[in-house]
């Protein structure tokens, strides 16, 4: 099968999130499944210093918008993971910036003109590079308008007839929406913009765009995919996506075991695998404490948080509980991200409170992030909510306790622990049921009772989260059989 995977980032050349992850783990996985993938992705500045081998095409081409033929230039890489070729739209109209979608906490203000030029870009590209495609696939709200030009304005033209669309929802909370007077940049007519397609309560909705149009739509666990058509999850969005109900499904997002692999990986001081993990694990640990400064003991649990500081991710709930736990019980906590500038001063604020207890690294580092989930005792994502979520899965990886809130990615990869899950050997974490500070601190309170008191049951716990499997081979299967049924 012939694949063409369109987003608006992708690791190492640009990244904001676990999307970038995603959309170059995804082709690699289906690379090595025996398909032809190609990836098309904006060159951004952060492109030009990823420092990774891009070089010129001599491909240029015109792109419409509004009414305007905007000069485009095609570069070429390749992935890390599996040489998957990638093709760069380049235009520093729209795309040499500081930022990718926003600048100093602000979004970019012309953001829709520059994702209806990648689009557009896209479909040219596709008819320059003379390439034959069976499935095109593209990612959230900055690719929502491919299925629908696509559908209405390419489905004609030669080379493009049997094309079929997949949409992938990451985040719906995110769905790109823009004023009613974005809509002549497009291209598209008056007529699309409508209640049933492109419309959404008097505004330009590009995520809806992509869900109405594209002939399949998936998103990042199964979970998921069924919370989005509440109105609690469902972002204003529910009904669209119960009408499209029969073309969703929700495939669980898999993790690069290349990168996140406690036996190879090359940050940590003492490699391990399940056979050595009592034995070394404990070396990655004293090694993180003595890092950050916190009071070297075994004994004393050391509770890990990597990810954007945000209040979807529960980040207030936690700045709320941890004095409790480190005066009363002496519990350590160690955080890494950036985010919302007033939860990282309350973060940074308990690690100066609590120097030998609390340490807050307001950065992204992917050395640190291996570090806390080689080091951690446990892992704590108490998300709001959660589409699917990586860390929590690095961390079974690394045998690494997660303690997670009940809801989209996490409950599809996190099996609470109790009586039932501990005789069937299936318990690897602990889940709360409601994200508030009661079940929280009940929650946090079961497992540390268990690392305290339950030395052997912790043990069959660590054990159970190294066995599981979250490779992408796996996640790709799935899409595959999905694609399988929109092949022309």
């Amino acid at each position: 099968m012939n694949i063409l995977f369109v987003s608006s980032e992708a690791a190492p050349f640009s990244q904001t999130g676990g999307l970038a992850d995603v959309s170059a783990s995804l082709p690699a996985a289906l690379h090595e499944l025996g398909h032809n993938v190609t990836i098309i992705t904006p060159f951004y500045k952060c492109t030009k210093n990823c420092g990774e081998s891009i070089e010129e095409t001599g491909l240029k081409f015109l792109t419409p918008v509004g009414g305007e033929l905007i000069e485009t230039t095609l570069l070429k890489g390749k992935t890390a993971e599996g040489n998957v070729p990638v093709y760069f739209i380049k235009q520093d109209r729209y795309f040499d910036r500081n930022g990718i979608y926003s600048e100093n906490g602000e979004d970019y203000n012309d953001n829709c003109e520059r994702f209806v030029f990648f689009c557009r870009a896209v479909m040219e590209a596709i008819d320059v590079l003379k390439i034959n495609i069976d499935i095109l696939h593209s990612n959230d709200w900055q690719t929502g308008l491919i299925p629908a030009y696509l559908s209405i304005l390419y489905r004609e033209r030669k080379g493009y007839e049997k094309i079929s669309t997949i949409h992938s929802i990451h985040n719906l909370a995110y769905q790109g929406i823009f004023w009613h007077w974005d809509m002549p940049l497009t291209g598209i007519g008056w007529e699309h913009f409508t209640f049933d397609e492109m419309e959404f309560y008097g505004k330009l909705n590009l995520m809806k765009t992509g869900v109405m149009f594209a002939n399949g739509i998936t998103t990042v666990s199964p979970r998921y995919a069924i919370e989005i058509q509440s109105q609690t999850f469902g972002c204003g969005m529910e009904s669209v996506l119960q009408y499209r109900s029969p073309m969703l499904r929700g495939i669980l997002n898999g993790v690069s075991t290349q990168q996140w692999n406690p036996v190879t990986d090359r940050f940590i001081v003492a490699q391990y695998d399940r056979n050595t993990v009592l034995e070394n694990k404990p070396k990655c640990k004293r090694n993180l404490q003595e890092r950050l400064g916190l009071n070297i003991c075994e004994h004393t649990p050391l509770i890990g948080l990597v990810g954007r500081l945000a209040y979807q991710k529960g980040i207030d709930l936690i700045a709320d509980i941890i004095p409790l736990w480190v005066e009363k019980h002496n519990v350590q906590f160690c955080m890494l991200g950036k985010g919302d500038p007033v939860l990282e001063r309350r973060l940074t604020a308990l690690a100066e409170k609590y120097p030998t207890n609390v340490a807050a690294r307001i950065e992204f580092s992917d050395e640190w992030s291996h570090l806390i989930e080689a080091g951690a005792d446990m892992f704590l994502m108490p998300s709001r909510y959660e589409p699917c979520g990586l860390n929590q899965m690095y961390s079974q990886i690394y045998g690494t306790i997660p303690i997670v809130h009940h809801t989209g990615g996490l409950a599809d990869t996190v099996v609470d622990t109790n009586d039932e899950s501990l005789e069937n050997g299936t318990a690897t974490g602990f889940s709360l049921s409601e994200d508030n500070l009661n079940d929280l601190n009940t929650t946090i309170w079961r497992a540390l009772n268990t690392f305290w008191n339950k030395k052997d049951v912790w043990q069959k716990i660590i054990h159970n989260a190294m066995r599981q499997d979250w490779s992408w081979r796996r996640s790709a299967e799935q899409y595959i059989r999905f694609y399988e049924k929109f092949h022309r």
